[in-house]
């Protein structure tokens, strides 16, 4: 992907100055808020990347949206990145800060998809389930994905447990397949 390289560097600046500062957490806390603002208003993404848009207007923006709730560490790599004309890598940073900042902490990061949203109450104990496993502090993020048609996909790290209806149907498939008594589908 376009700008990894520069968006690690500049999360890595961040996290160090503000591990230094004493700041480390509520940085996270602001580029999860960041990351998840960007995400959810695809205008303000496209407005980042516009060239056309001039850094006054995307700095104004910016101010806007996050200057009351931020640290000031934050603030300051906003208008780093429009001073250096890459306010679209911001997305980008956030999401390796946070990356960073959960290898630090030893906190590991479990991604389940699921074809609906997951309450509150559901990935409070999902999330339980899984530290009482892994024996480790766990952080999760849910992706929406309609085309398991129902069930989960749970990775963690490197592993995988697939329990999704569309997995399930597929394996189902499979062995029709080498079945002779039975015609093809």
């Amino acid at each position: 992907m376009v700008g990894t390289r520069a968006a690690l560097r500049y999360a890595k600046a961040t996290l160090n100055l503000a591990k230094e500062k004493g700041f480390a957490k509520e940085v996270n806390d602001d580029m999860i808020l960041i990351q998840s603002t960007i995400e959810e208003n695809h205008d303000l993404e496209v407005m980042l990347k516009s060239p056309v848009i001039k850094a006054k207007a995307k700095k104004a923006v910016l101010t806007e949206i996050f200057e009351k709730k931020v640290n000031g560490i934050t603030m300051g790599l906003l208008n780093l990145l429009i001073e250096n004309k890459r306010p679209a890598l911001l997305i980008l940073v956030a999401k390796e800060y946070i990356i960073i900042y959960d290898f630090l902490k030893g906190i590991e990061v479990a991604q389940i998809t699921s074809a609906v949203p997951l309450t509150k109450e559901l990935e409070t104990e999902i999330l339980k389930k899984i530290e009482e496993s892994i024996g480790k502090e766990i952080s999760m993020n849910n992706i929406i994905d309609p085309s398991i048609i129902g069930g989960f996909i749970l990775r963690i790290g490197d592993k995988q447990y697939d329990s999704s209806v569309s997995s399930r149907l597929k394996d189902l498939l499979s062995q029709f397949e080498d079945n002779q008594y039975v015609p093809k589908i």
